[in-house]
């Protein structure tokens, strides 16, 4: 178990209550919380400023997302932790998630115990998504991905723009290439991805995952 005065914390929810329990919750624990917001902006300058330890966040707030602020964050080549910290846990957000590669996911119905494991494990450089959530979905999520870990930068590209329900030749006419060039492209995909499959599988499944892929 991490010692709780050598770690600093930024939360940030653009809801009051919400935000003054949390915050509540954690200096009644001991927690070191450097600073807290109401809206994006306010979050990544924060993070940005104070370099905390760990950023407990929001998905839907104004200005910024919740998302949004880890991937400008990152950008920037923060160390923090990102914990997202919401009442989604719908596919496309855990997509998302994933994709980002958030170290922990928490449920507002969570309780504070379930916080402080996920905090334990994503210090010791694990991640943690809440219990409440289907191991089995997450399993799904994670083989997804690993789907388009299998492709080369132009693949990727090509298949963004599918995702996007491009055709071959609006993607030929966008990168400036052939259209056979595009096909030969969506025929590398589906060999890596699957065994006799077809284009129009692949359309369908681009487009059905179509966070994932334009996130990734």
């Amino acid at each position: 178990m991490f010692n709780k005065k050598d770690i600093s914390i930024v939360i940030a929810d653009d809801h009051p209550m919400l935000l003054r329990g949390l915050l509540d919750e954690f200096e009644a624990n001991g927690y070191n919380v450097i600073g807290n917001s109401a809206n994006g902006t306010q979050a990544l300058e924060q993070i940005l400023n104070l370099q905390p330890t760990i950023a407990i966040l929001d998905i839907d707030m104004p200005l910024l997302s919740g998302f949004e602020i880890v991937k400008m964050a990152k950008e920037k080549y923060v160390k923090t932790k990102f914990i997202i910290f919401s009442y989604h846990r719908e596919a496309e957000f855990v997509i998302q998630a994933k994709s980002l590669q958030i170290d922990g996911y928490l449920l507002k119905e969570d309780p504070f115990i379930e916080i402080e494991k996920c905090m334990d494990a994503v210090l010791n450089d694990k991640v943690y998504f809440s219990s409440s959530f289907n191991s089995q979905n997450l399993n799904d999520v994670s083989n997804e991905i690993k789907k388009l870990n299998w492709l080369t930068p132009s693949e990727i590209t090509i298949l963004k723009l599918i995702a996007q329900e491009k055709t071959n030749t609006e993607i030929a006419d966008i990168l400036s290439i052939s259209v056979r060039t595009v096909e030969k492209h969506r025929s590398n995909i589906i060999s890596k991805i699957w065994n006799n499959k077809t284009s129009k599988t692949l359309s369908a499944w681009a487009i059905t995952h179509k966070n994932l892929i334009i996130n990734y």
